[in-house]
């Protein structure tokens, strides 16, 4: 089995594998191009990030700086915004829904290195997918880490660090992040 297949069922693989460092070096200089490009370039954007991520859904908005490790195991659905300095480490799927919003300065991380120091050192890691579902703002300078399902209609606060699931319709907020309260009533901020 290769490197590539490991690192996708999950299993301990090999990071310094020639077929993924080829792969990471393909979405890096993409990415290059990308977080030069000027932001008036809508059009042309869109298309990148198109190509880049394995599936993008209507209306999606990435800022510049962003960066990720392959982009194919990436999918966004609908109304899709990203702030800057993004860094989504996809070597395991990286699955998010529809109206979700991320602030600047967020970070998603898929893999784990080995905890033994010299199998850590050999390049031992493995990967642990994400999910955020619909209706998700997540506020800036968050870190989520590898296995986490996080529900609908979440907020999570600035600065949490995210290690374990998140339910639907709940605040969360800390470091490791906690459920502060529920979100059950509609804030009204017009009339």
């Amino acid at each position: 089995m290769s490197a590539k297949e490991k690192m996708l069922n999950g299993e301990y693989y090999i990071s310094w594998d020639e077929e993924l460092t080829a792969e990471r070096d393909k979405a890096k200089d993409i990415l290059f191009e990308f977080n030069n490009m000027k932001p008036s370039l809508r059009e042309e954007r869109d298309k990148v990030i198109r190509g880049l991520f394995g599936k993008v859904g209507k209306n999606c908005w990435v800022e510049s700086p962003f960066n990720c490790d392959y982009g194919y195991n990436i999918t966004v659905g609908d109304n899709f915004y990203t702030n800057t300095n993004c860094c989504i480490l996809d070597c395991a799927k990286v699955t998010i829904g529809d109206n979700v919003w991320i602030g600047p300065n967020v970070g998603i991380y898929t893999p784990e290195h080995a905890f033994d120091s010299e199998e850590r050192t050999k390049g031992y890691e493995h990967a642990l997918p994400v999910e955020i579902g619909d209706n998700t703002w997540i506020c800036g300078g968050v870190s989520i880490t590898g296995g986490v399902k996080i529900g609908k209609n979440v907020v999570i606060g600035a600065g949490s660090v995210v290690v374990k699931d998140i339910p639907d319709n709940v605040l969360v907020a800390g470091n490791p992040a906690k459920i502060i309260r529920e979100i059950t009533e509609k804030e009204k901020i017009f009339d």
